[in-house]
């Protein structure tokens, strides 16, 4: 694939540390790769935004970013406050276009979970990869309620005919208790698509260089890594 689309479930449950260890993966097989984060909201100019945070812990991407504004909001209402015009889904999709013809690997992060509107014509970040004919990745969290909201974002993206890569845990706690353990196994049928991955809580405060020597085991092969889902379930059945 050269172009992957990374959504959630939802908000803080840790797409940006996920797009980073996609992103290291990648460059440590020796692939380029460009990160597009199309609507940045809750920053003010100058502060250090999400596709600057995948850059700093994976390495020496291409980061881009389409349009900020500073209120923590859906991408369309924190445009209107701002009196900005909002990203459309055919901006990001030009603009990942474009990245893909220099790269080997565009990585798309959206903000919040698929269906938050872009702008006020009801646009989410499923058009914008409808128009791309990118696979989805979803982020999901471990912990009890995954499996309703994975689900149903599952369901919203095939109803939009989008392809559903596989989900990946966000943030795999330290001390699992028995709703993580038992959502190592339920989350593939909840999203009709394997799980790719588990990143571990906190991993975005590692160092640059532990991160990125770390990243593989993180993600399944499919995701340029190693990570065994068997194997993992298999860790922690006793608990």
């Amino acid at each position: 694939m050269t172009v992957l689309v990374v959504t959630g479930t939802g908000t803080e449950i840790g797409k940006t540390v996920v797009t980073a260890a996609l992103a290291a993966a990648a460059l440590a097989a020796g692939r380029s790769v460009a990160v597009l984060k199309p609507a940045q909201t809750g920053l003010l100019p100058g502060e250090r935004g999400d596709a600057d945070e995948v850059a700093r812990l994976a390495g020496p991407v291409t980061a881009a970013e389409l349009a900020r504004f500073p209120d923590p909001l859906a991408p369309a209402t924190a445009a209107r406050r701002a009196g900005a015009p909002p990203v459309g889904p055919e901006d990001v999709a030009e603009a990942a276009a474009k990245l893909a013809t220099e790269h080997d690997l565009v990585l798309v992060e959206g903000a919040g979970g698929l269906l938050v509107r872009f702008d006020d014509r009801g646009n989410t970040l499923a058009e914008a990869a409808r128009l791309l004919d990118a696979p989805l990745l979803v982020v999901v969290p471990a912990a009890l309620g995954a499996l309703n909201a994975t689900a149903l974002t599952a369901e919203a993206a095939r109803a939009r005919g989008l392809e559903l890569t596989g989900t990946l845990i966000g943030g795999w706690p330290e001390q699992p208790g028995l709703a993580e353990r038992c959502n190592t196994e339920d989350l593939a049928e909840a999203a009709g698509a394997p799980l790719l991955g588990a990143v571990p809580w906190g991993a975005g405060s590692l160092s640059p260089e532990a991160f990125r020597a770390a990243a593989p085991k993180w993600l399944a092969p499919e995701l340029g890594g190693r990570w065994d889902a068997a194997g993992f379930r298999e860790s922690w059945a006793a608990g």
